[in-house]
């Protein structure tokens, strides 16, 4: 089993314990805020930072009308 898959069943029992009397019986995809925060934690391990965009680049990414 990797890190990966482990971190996220971990993660995941733990949310859905902390969620079980609002979650139904079903089948749930991993919550995307834990998958993010394994990624997270697996970059920093690397030294490996995460680039957070400009106010330009956010501009850009939210109109279809920027650079065309």
């Amino acid at each position: 089993m990797s890190w990966k898959m482990a971190a996220n069943q971990a993660l995941s029992a733990e949310y859905m314990n902390q969620n079980a009397k609002t979650l139904e019986k079903n089948v749930y995809g991993v919550p995307q805020e834990i998958d993010t925060e394994i990624a997270r934690l697996k970059l920093l391990s690397l030294g490996v930072g995460i680039d957070t965009l400009t106010e330009e680049q956010e501009r850009y990414l939210a109109s279809w009308q920027e650079g065309t």
